[in-house]
């Protein structure tokens, strides 16, 4: 067989050679391009024919000269679809440049209130606003105009019409050019099903009104459609930018700024009538039970996967917002979201179906997707597109519709949804099934439920919410039943949930992912500090749906890499605006701070690793941020910041707990003329960037005290001012207390030069020569005041602030670090507390056994502190309890300050 018989088998290639045969050489050789597409346009204008019949026949020859490409050449899937996105463009724009100059003759130019012309956009939907055009495809078409008004009539003034008329005719008119069957046949089937409020709606309408539209109407399955929209003509609006209030109205309805699991319930059904429609289609012709598009592991399937996955995302990541399938696919495994393999074999699919597809409609020019049932046809498709035999070809179909169908499941499995609006009491239907809830429930789950048996927040939900509400009501009742949770998980649920109702997407989102739903009832029975951060911030919970997050531990680099990569998109989308960026920030800090929480949960952290991860997160939060303002900056002298932090407390000490403020001071190394200035403005960005709450909470407060003259003093200071008064240089120098303070301190951000120099100034600071008695005077004296300002119940022992409590041991040791380090410079490093006492006792600064069981019994103190501090409690116990842990550190007290 030659290569020319394999696309010649084709009925439609056969009609063609027959009907136009003196055309063929119309088009030039190769893959038509709009050039080619134009160049045959006008030659056909040109030997008399008319536009209609010059784009018709122009069609015909693409569609040719396409078949023998793919068939016998293997040309690509994408140089195919562009090839057939083109001539669709390329047509539109024909057709539309026509009619408009046909009816400004008559009625003159639409006018908008500015005196200019009112503009109308055709917008391509599906696969044409994809460029991914299948070989016989109908397009799908939305026409909008930017502006009502009236037309300017003609050259006497007569004929005005409304706007909204003369667009009525441009719709009907451009679908006669394009739509209508001819001698020729036709140039595309043309749908205008999508646009609003489908075919009972205006053939044309407003930007207003899809806009309003959109607002009120649009359902979620709109969504998936307007996701691929794109104006397609007229060209010359699209490249001066004029749809971008087009643009404007589309995209928040396509993408939401929280996580939108709504859409689920939405594509389900959707993909469920499509397949009940199939199947009813193909009842009684069971040969039409093999559509490569809509049958179980078809085209639709892949395109629903990747659909779904970037309507849900697409708010907070802007590179999903692509069009091609191809294009997307690559996109969500950049942004981890879905497995590399995983991708390509979807890839490899959609291919090879398209491919399938191509060639069933190359055969008839049919819209078709159902694989012919005569073997001459089967064997055909099989040598165009390269394999042994038809048997060979279904074996590889059956693979690839598995292995999607597979997926699809896995992203969306369980039924279709029940149907909505069978019942006519809404409301009693609703209170009836919670009624019925309420008996199987134990005594604190049903107390609680019952009040939202006439909660006015349940009572308006939308009917689909409330059956979401019931359905993730029983579930959780079952599993109490069941013993996989406590009841007073399933009250925290309840309490949680009851402010955040009206937010429909969280209900959605624990239905669609009962992993998710399992760990938050685990959460939030296991403490209340972690219900509560949930309710200020439950977007988190989508964290909950990675199954390898509590095997992990927080990655500095990672989460910065991540958030510059985020940055680089907000910023390729031209939305990276401060409130985007602050709120960019947020949501990866509380992610992090999630994370950590439920590891901790979980028990898969200790207390020292909680707090590793916290001080790290901040370290990175610091460095990002300064990053990011640094760059925002109006005036800047220099392109990177000579610029430090030194972190004290708790930050310092990398003992940083849930909700711990920053004790930050702030230094420049630079000696420009406006460093000062520059610098100044830097830290009040940055504080206000850290501090400022939006629409997704905080990031940390900010102590600024611990600064050179605390908050008598300069904001930020130059480096060597600060380290002439550590040092005791000059007549303003620090106070003990802030000797004890550096003790904890390190350098967070800043150079390897700062860096070095900062511990060249701690070390001097500790190491200085100093009049031990002295220094256990105002250090004891320290330590009553800090007793006198935190009273104490009586009877209680507080295991921070008691005697023999953890302050204790804090004092202890900073005593200990500023009066031995001279002499012992092992003390000097910022090891925290308990590897110090230890250290301490090693050099033969504590008697034996004193350091090690004042290590052991801070290490329980803290734990317990942490405990109650997640539990939202009282860290005061009775006076018999922790007697061990308390003894052990008043010795440490004894052998130090009361020998």
């Amino acid at each position: 067989m030659t290569r020319a018989s394999l696309a010649l088998h084709s009925r439609f290639a056969q009609r063609v050679h027959r009907r136009f045969e003196q055309q063929l050489p119309l088009l030039a050789p190769g893959l038509p391009t709009p050039e080619h597409l134009q160049a045959t346009f006008d030659a056909l204008k040109s030997s008399g024919q008319d536009t209609g019949s010059a784009l018709r026949i122009t069609r015909a020859l693409v569609l040719e000269r396409l078949l023998c490409l793919d068939c016998d050449a293997q040309a690509s899937l994408p140089e195919v679809t562009q090839a057939m996105t083109d001539l669709a463009e390329f047509a539109l724009n024909q057709a539309l440049a026509e009619v408009l100059a046909t009816l400004d003759q008559t009625y003159g130019a639409p006018m908008a209130a500015s005196g200019q012309r009112a503009e109308l956009w055709i917008v391509g939907m599906g696969k044409l606003g994809a460029r991914e055009l299948n070989v016989s495809s109908d397009i799908d078409l939305i026409y909008i105009y930017d502006e009502d008004g009236d037309t300017a009539g003609d050259t006497l003034g007569r004929n005005r019409i409304t706007n909204h008329e003369y667009f009525g005719k441009v719709v009907r008119a451009v679908y006669g050019l394009v739509g209508d069957v001819t001698e020729y046949g036709f140039v595309f089937r043309v749908d205008l099903a999508l646009r609003p409020n489908g075919n009972s709606g205006p053939a044309a309408v407003s930007l207003d009104a899809l806009e309003q539209y959109l607002h009120v109407q649009g359902r979620e399955w709109e969504r998936f459609a307007w996701l691929k929209s794109r104006v397609v003509a007229p060209r010359a609006s699209v490249e001066r930018g004029a749809i971008q209030p087009l643009r404007q109205v589309v995209m928040p309805f396509v993408f939401r700024r929280y996580l939108d699991y709504s859409v689920f319930d939405a594509l389900r059904l959707l993909h469920h009538q499509i397949r009940d429609h199939a199947s009813k289609r193909s009842a009684g012709r069971p040969e039409r039970a093999n559509d490569v598009k809509l049958s179980r592991g078809g085209i639709r399937e892949i395109e629903f996967i990747v659909q779904l996955l970037q309507v849900v995302r697409g708010g907070q990541y802007p590179e999903l917002r692509t069009r091609p399938t191809l294009s997307a696919l690559s996109r969500l495994v950049k942004a981890q979201l879905m497995q590399s393999d995983t991708a390509q074999a979807l890839a490899q699919a959609y291919e090879f179906l398209r491919q399938v597809e191509h060639r069933i409609q190359y055969l008839d020019d049919q819209q078709t997707h159902i694989l012919p049932t005569q073997d001459a046809d089967l064997a055909w498709i099989a040598s165009t597109m390269g394999l042994d035999s038809a048997q060979t070809l279904l074996t590889q179909l059956d693979s690839h519709r598995e292995l999607v169908a597979q997926e699809f499941d896995k992203l969306l499995g369980g039924g279709a949804p029940e149907c909505k609006g069978c019942h006519a009491g809404k409301t009693p239907e609703v209170t009836a099934s919670m009624t019925e809830l309420l008996p199987q429930l134990g005594e604190d789950f049903r107390q609680r439920l019952t009040a939202w048996v006439e909660h006015p927040r349940v009572l308006a939900l939308r009917e689909e919410a409330r059956t979401r509400l019931m359905r993730l009501l029983s579930r959780t009742a079952q599993w109490v039943r069941e013993g996989r949770v406590t009841e007073a998980a399933a009250v925290g649920l309840v309490d949680w949930m009851e402010p955040l109702l009206r937010r429909e997407s969280y209900l959605a989102l624990l239905l669609e992912r009962p992993n998710v739903h399992k760990r938050l009832l685990r959460l939030l029975g296991a403490a209340r500090w972690p219900a509560r951060y949930l309710l200020l911030h439950p977007g988190v919970i989508d964290e909950l749906a990675v199954s390898t997050m509590l095997e992990a531990r927080f990655d500095a680099t990672v989460f910065e890499a991540e958030l510059d990569h985020r940055r680089l998109t907000l910023q390729t989308a031209g939305e990276d605006d401060e409130e985007a960026l602050l709120n960019l920030l947020r949501r990866a800090h509380h992610a992090e701070t999630f994370r950590t929480l439920a590891r901790d949960i979980e028990g898969k952290l200790s207390v020292e690793q909680v707090a590793d991860d916290l001080s790290a997160l901040a370290d990175a939060v610091l460095r990002i941020t300064t990053r990011w303002c640094w760059s925002r900056l109006k005036k800047t002298h220099r392109e990177q910041p000579q610029f430090g932090i030194i972190a004290y407390g708790k930050l310092g000490g990398k003992e940083l707990g849930y909700g711990s403020d920053l004790d930050l001071v702030f230094v420049f190394d630079d000696d420009d003329e406006r460093a000062s200035e520059v610098y100044a403005n830097l830290v009040r960005k940055l504080i206000n960037w850290l501090t400022v709450k939006t629409g997704e909470g905080d990031l940390y407060e900010i102590d600024t005290a611990l600064r050179p003259n605390g908050n008598a003093g300069l904001l930020i200071t130059s480096f060597s001012s600060y380290a002439n008064y550590q040092q005791q240089r000059g007549s303003n120098t620090a106070w003990t207390w802030e000797h004890q303070a550096i003790t904890r301190a390190r350098c967070v951000l800043g150079d390897a030069s700062l860096h070095s120099r900062f511990e060249a100034v701690r070390t001097a600071v500790i190491s200085a020569e100093r009049d031990v008695a002295a220094l256990r005077t105002e250090i004891s004296a320290m330590r009553a005041r800090v007793a006198s300002a935190h009273p104490i119940r009586p009877g209680k022992f507080d295991v921070k602030f008691s005697p023999g409590g953890m302050m204790d041991a804090e004092f202890v040791m900073q005593f200990l670090v500023l009066s031995q380090s001279g002499t012992h410079p092992e003390l000097m490093v910022n090891a925290g507390n308990i590897a110090l006492l230890e250290r301490a006792e090693v050099l033969g600064l504590l008697p034996a056994g004193i350091g090690h069981a004042a290590a052991s019994a801070y290490r329980t103190l803290r734990v317990l502190q942490h405990r109650a501090r997640l539990n939202e409690e009282s860290p005061q116990v009775g006076p018999d309890e922790l007697q061990t842990e308390r003894q052990a550190i008043l010795a440490l007290w004894q052998a130090v300050f009361d020998h």
